[in-house]
């Protein structure tokens, strides 16, 4: 997608508060993306993303800004901790996988692209299948009507939904099961393809089924047949190279000079992080991927640790840092009113199914605002999740009688009196452990 990196700032504004400088640099890193794209071979070659570490409290939008960053531009991604590797020799996860997990990523999504431009066909494939198996089971039903004009009546009532409900007998492949080849490795062999890839049928099941999901089921079989995997497998492990972005969170639980103890393999664990960032091959099922160009985003609040204390060779490798800062009362107000995504139109969406009406005042709002503030301020800061546990408490009362659909819809407004009123607990003590994230 070629989007300027003003426009990928704008596009990230829709779903994420603030934060500015962070969304400066991701913006500019996938633009060096597109720009890397359309030089020479030659020259690409040369050319490596400039890695970025993002420094701020939990809850400021770090994970976030990453994870719609690769939305945006359809690229695959993963989200891994940091604290889930162990250093080579000691009982954990592998470094390695976390590419491994970027190919399977690139290959759903891949998979996913090519399946919807096969539908159509997959699906008329499909309608035919399950109209032959519904024709055979209502075939006393024919009565004086031809078989060819009766079997085209039940497909046009299939296509149409009208036997969507109707439950049906149906021949589904079998999924193929993974074993994983050790424990923490991330590596794993499935044993169901290794039987197809010798030519021998796959295994059939027999599942009763409502028609609308044998549709479903079918649909995935008949798109297997028309997509050429081939292809699917060399798209995915190029975008994998070209395109991944990995966000590697709580980096700074691995950072720190001179640990012993349980803290003994944490360097350990940056010297094994250190060649998958640097640029190495890394073998999956798929077949290798190179790491050189992939984007990797660290992240991590570094309250105790500074990026500092992270090995300097690692340092090295992330040469862009942006610190997050915290949130205040302006950006709560914000987070409540401007994202596409906000957490008052969720729970007005959500509370509508009951029909409650639900209205959010704009004094409302502002209280809400100041009192996720004040308990960020006076407790541990959240972040916005803050605002998650303060509107779960206000909205408790609601959510908990709400209910049944017979009711007609009930106009709620949330001003700033119910606001007090329902949080005065809250306001006086700040007791919200039984709520806190």
């Amino acid at each position: 997608m070629d989007l300027t990196p003003k426009q990928i700032v704008h596009e990230l504004d829709k779903y994420i508060i603030g934060q500015a400088e962070a969304k400066k640099a991701v913006a500019i890193a996938l633009r060096n993306r597109y720009r890397r794209s359309r030089l020479s071979p030659e020259l690409q070659d040369e050319i490596t993303p400039k890695n970025i570490i993002m420094k701020g409290p939990t809850g400021v939008g770090k994970t976030e800004i990453a994870r719609r960053l690769a939305k945006l531009v359809k690229a695959p991604f993963i989200k891994v901790e940091a604290t889930k590797y162990t250093e080579v020799g000691y009982v954990g996860r592998d470094v390695e996988s976390m590419v491994r997990d970027l190919a399977e990523c690139s290959m759903r999504l891949v998979h996913d692209e090519k399946a919807a431009e096969v539908e159509s066909k997959a699906r008329a494939a499909a309608e035919k299948k399950v109209a032959k198996i519904l024709a055979d089971g209502k075939a006393k039903d024919r009565g004086e009507l031809s078989k060819d004009v009766f079997e085209q009546n039940i497909l046009n009532g299939v296509h149409n939904g009208t036997y969507d409900k109707e439950m049906i007998e149906v021949d589904v492949a079998e999924a193929p099961k993974s074993i994983e080849l050790s424990a923490g490795s991330g590596a794993s062999i499935e044993l169901g393809s290794i039987f197809g890839d010798l030519g021998l049928p796959k295994k059939k099941k027999n599942r009763k089924v409502s028609v609308k999901e044998a549709l479903n089921l079918l649909m995935a079989e008949e798109a297997d047949k028309l997509i050429d995997k081939d292809a699917v497998n060399a798209e995915a492990l190029r975008r994998a190279e070209n395109d991944g972005i990995i966000f590697i969170d709580e980096i700074d639980k691995i950072a720190g000079k001179g640990n012993q103890g349980a803290d003994v393999s944490r360097e350990g664990v940056q010297r094994d992080i250190l060649p998958i960032v640097e640029g190495c091959t890394v073998m999956t099922k798929y077949g290798p991927v190179k790491t050189d160009y992939i984007l990797f985003i660290a992240a991590g609040a570094f309250h105790v640790s500074k990026v500092e204390d992270l090995i300097p060779e690692l340092q090295g490798r992330f040469p862009i840092q942006v610190e997050l800062n915290s949130l205040n009362k302006q950006d709560f107000v914000d987070i409540l009113t401007q994202p596409e995504n906000a957490i008052t139109r969720q729970y007005s969406v959500l509370l509508a199914v009951d029909n409650i009406d639900l209205k959010f005042t704009p004094d409302a709002i502002e209280k809400i605002a100041e009192i996720a503030e004040d308990i960020n301020n006076t407790s541990e800061d959240i972040g916005a999740r803050r605002l998650h546990t303060v509107m779960e408490y206000l909205l408790e009362d609601i959510s908990f009688n709400a209910g049944g659909n017979d009711y007609p819809v009930i106009p709620v407004e949330i001003n700033e009196k119910y606001v007090e009123d329902h949080l005065e607990k809250i306001i006086k003590n700040r007791d919200l452990k039984q709520y806190v994230l």
